[in-house]
């Protein structure tokens, strides 16, 4: 499905399911503590989200079996929670989150590196990872094409040799959690479709130490680097304005 420019309900539905998706995932990087498993972190996802009154939209979708996606170190995406997965210091957390409100979807998601043990490489990673997130929503605008994001993305990466994921990409998001058209982290400039004022577009670089390679782990939800490199993440939702952008998944909750 195409996404479509959205009306001034439908933003103002997506407005507040950001501002839910940016809070728990706020909420959740503050009150990770050592011994947690990713399934104590669901857990205070569903709680905090019902407090303020969300809907989980990755719980059922095409079977996924929790209410986000938490994935550690070599994990890239769709780490399903589990009691047995504890994070330890130095863990490389990425949170993929998505608030349904008012029949209206946001995505979003953050990297962090949990505890005091930093590894250099690791924080570049993540540092880096977000600045490419930064660069892709900096150039959206009404009347750009996907490529001129995916180009923005893939200059910050390529400038220290990250493996790109090309496998995964970003895409539409709104009336559905996936809309098109799909948004590459690489690609070339004043290439691709074309995007308009009102549309709303989910931005999500994911990159590697290692090489750009995968693999999908036995349980079929959670993605790997096929050479067990260290992985970071991030994604915002971004609404595409007369005037250039807003991004949806900022966090206007907190007081």
């Amino acid at each position: 499905m195409q996404t479509r420019i959205k009306n001034r309900t439908e933003i103002k539905a997506m407005r507040e399911s950001g501002a839910m998706l940016a809070y728990v995932l706020n909420f959740l990087q503050k009150n990770l503590t050592l011994g947690m498993s990713t399934k104590d972190i669901a857990v205070l996802a569903t709680d905090e989200l019902n407090k303020i009154g969300g809907k989980p939209t990755f719980l059922g979708y095409q079977g996924f079996p929790d209410v986000i996606c938490i994935s550690l170190n070599n994990e890239i995406v769709h780490g399903i929670p589990s009691k047995s997965k504890i994070i330890e210091d130095g863990d490389i957390i990425s949170l993929d989150f998505g608030v349904t409100y008012q029949g209206m979807i946001t995505d979003g998601a953050i990297t962090t590196i949990f505890g005091k043990t930093k590894n250099k490489k690791h924080q570049q990673l993540v540092d880096d990872t977000r600045k490419s997130l930064e660069a892709g929503i900096t150039v959206v605008a009404d009347g750009i094409r996907v490529g001129d994001i995916s180009a923005s993305i893939q200059k910050v990466l390529d400038h220290n040799h990250y493996g790109i994921i090309r496998d995964l990409v970003g895409h539409g998001v709104g009336h559905n959690l996936h809309e098109d058209p799909n948004i590459p982290n690489y690609g070339r400039a004043h290439t691709g479709p074309w995007l308009k004022a009102g549309m709303t577009i989910a931005i999500e670089p994911m990159a590697a130490l290692g090489r750009e390679d995968i693999i999908v782990d036995k349980d079929d939800w959670t993605i790997l680097t096929a050479d067990n490199s260290m992985s970071a993440h991030f994604e915002h939702t971004v609404l595409i304005t007369d005037q250039g952008y807003e991004i949806l998944t900022l966090n206007n909750l907190e007081k």
